[in-house]
């Protein structure tokens, strides 16, 4: 067969069964052989980062999936890159594939041929031109070995034309698989880090991504329990412990953070980080946030710890590996009556979560922000699947949504490019297409990648994206306070087609409706829960996505700190009666 047959084979025993991808002259050999083999359901995206971002939204929906994305050679490499950055950055699986020119011509400025392997290399776990036809077999097993190995990550294969064509000699129905690795913490090491949180009086666990990327929330939540200990969800870790447990003491950081969250770390004595890394907006300034605390850090990368700081100790082990061994250790100590009574502890950090509430609730027009999300609490459930990149959207969105499953807040974490939001939520909705996918973002986020509601339209993708619109680079715009400056960030103009939305600029509900979705305007709060529950009935009506506008104050300011997690500025007024912050998890007392 030829040699883009034999990859298409591999990637079916490998468990691949969508990809997402933009055809070209240079990977055609690849796509006849896609064609001809059936068994992998093709997306053809609207542009090739687009379809990155897709591949990462649907490896991120199911544990195991690996996403795949497509393109030709030259620009279709280039334009994934970012796609392969916010990968690498959260730690997601996909596969990139890349059509190149002739082996022959590939460094003699031929047309559309770029060294896509040297230019991704920085972004990927490998990234690999592969010279020979016989060599294709070994690259996509050993791609898919090192994406699933160690701390997951992308991987980019670049096929000259020529060697896509090339007879080779493989045998699919004797291919397996390369084994995984992952490295595993060994009992006594569990055993100290259980002590260590033994010897605290107010311990915490800061559970990471790297959970949710293992499958290991159960167990986590299971530690929990056994050990009394509140946990603290990083942005990527939403939703390893559901935001109504009692052990969840709320999140961390300078920006997507509780009130509660950062209170109650601030009261800590110890802490145990599972599968994070300490990002910067999580920790800000590091005196702050390590000051009179004890640290362990689990983390399946061993040069990730110490990185940002020295932890007291430290353990190299995947997630769930070590949460099972420290699921065991508990179950003895429990058993031996050697577990300390974290009651009090705990009890605190719920007072904490029951009284320090941001005000959700305004009746102002336009909308303030607060009220979209306190409507989208109402309408949207604990099943719903939130996905969201950048912006004041998603700062604000995290403070006030509620999130209770693992894989059910999809967020890009620390590359954050606009524009993500799209494709990654059709990647997320067509991993799971009868989930209620509900996208997030503003209007600059909306406006990068508009052109894959097309996609969402063709293939019959339905999902609901809320759109907060203030017609600003809001979260610049704030960061431009500290230098006195409004400076091109104003994205205001009146549109002459449509003059009804004042100074608001581009009408997104035309030019959904133009890609083939449908749309829903809303300007006063009261409209807001009727719009969420329309847009749920068009969605599955029409299978499309269903876009609701939220026409907001121009300007609000989201509470951040620029510095360190003891000193937020809130901007806003604070809930003082309950009817404050009415979709809280624990009522304002």
């Amino acid at each position: 067969m030829t040699a883009a047959r034999a990859a298409v084979e591999i990637l079916k025993r490998e468990g691949v069964s969508n990809a997402f991808g933009v055809p070209g002259a240079a990977i055609n050999p690849f796509y006849a052989a896609l064609k001809a083999a059936g068994g992998v359901h093709h997306t053809l995206a609207r542009h090739v980062e687009g379809a990155s971002h897709m591949a990462e939204g649907y490896t991120r929906t199911h544990p195991g999936n690996i996403g795949v994305c497509v393109g030709t050679s030259g620009p279709a490499g280039t334009d994934m890159i970012t796609g392969l950055y916010s990968a690498i950055g959260d730690s997601i699986p996909i596969l990139c594939i890349t059509g190149q020119a002739p082996t022959a011509v590939i460094h003699k400025e031929d047309f559309q041929a770029v060294d896509i392997a040297s230019i991704a290399r920085p972004v990927t776990k490998a990234a690999t031109t592969v010279l020979e036809a016989a060599q294709v077999p070994g690259v996509f097993q050993q791609a898919f070995h090192l994406m699933r190995s160690g701390r997951p990550g992308p991987v980019l294969i670049d096929l000259p034309i020529d060697v896509q064509l090339t007879e080779i000699e493989f045998d699919p129905e004797t291919y397996e698989p390369l084994p995984v690795y992952r490295p595993a913490a060994t009992r006594a090491q569990v055993e100290k880090a259980v002590r260590m949180l033994n010897a605290s009086e107010r311990p915490l666990i800061v559970a990471g991504g790297g959970i949710i990327n293992a499958d290991a929330s159960d167990l986590l939540v299971e530690f929990a329990e056994l050990t009394g200990t509140p946990v603290v969800p990083t942005l990527m870790g939403w939703g390893v412990i559901a935001d109504d447990h009692g052990l969840n003491a709320g999140m961390v950081g300078l920006q997507t953070s509780h009130r509660y969250g950062n209170a109650t770390f601030l009261e800590s004595d110890f802490v145990l980080g599972i599968g994070n890394r300490w990002a910067n907006r999580h920790t800000g300034k590091l005196d702050v946030y390590t000051r009179g605390r004890t640290f362990v850090h689990v983390d399946i990368e061993p040069t990730q710890i110490g990185k940002i700081f020295a932890p007291d100790y430290g353990i190299a082990s995947d997630a769930k590996a070590a949460l099972t061994l420290f699921v065991e250790v508990a179950k003895v100590l429990r058993a031996a009556g050697e577990l300390p009574d974290r009651a009090a502890w705990a009890a605190s950090a719920q007072e904490r979560k029951a009284t320090l509430h941001r005000r959700t609730h305004f009746d102002n027009v336009p909308l303030k922000p607060q009220r979209v999300y306190e409507e989208m609490n109402r309408a949207f459930g604990p099943e719903t699947r939130y996905v969201t990149t950048i912006g004041l959207s998603q700062i604000a969105g995290a403070q006030m949504l509620h999130v209770y499953k693992p894989r059910h807040w999809i967020n890009c974490g620390q590359a954050g490019p606009l524009g993500w939001t799209i494709p990654a939520a059709l990647g997320v909705a067509t991993a799971d297409p009868e989930a209620t996918v509900v996208a997030l973002s503003g209007d600059y986020d909306f406006q990068f990648m508009l052109e894959e509601l097309a996609v969402g339209a063709q293939h019959r993708i339905p999902y609901v994206h809320v759109l907060v619109n203030n017609s600003y680079l809001g979260l610049i715009r704030q960061a431009q306070r500290n230098f006195d400056i409004d400076f091109q960030v104003n994205l205001e103009f009146e549109n002459l087609n449509s003059p009804e939305l004042g100074v608001y600029g581009v009408d997104h509900v035309k030019v959904a409706e133009g890609l083939g979705c449908k749309a829903i305007r809303v300007t006063e709060p009261d409209q807001l829960l009727p719009a969420f529950e329309q847009a749920k009935k068009l969605a599955a009506e029409f299978r499309v996505p269903v876009i609701v506008e939220a026409i907001l104050e121009r300007v609000t300011n989201i509470a951040m700190s620029g510095s360190d997690i003891a000193s937020v500025n809130e901007f806003e007024d604070l809930a003082t009666e309950p009817w404050h912050a009415p979709t809280e998890i624990l009522p304002l007392t």
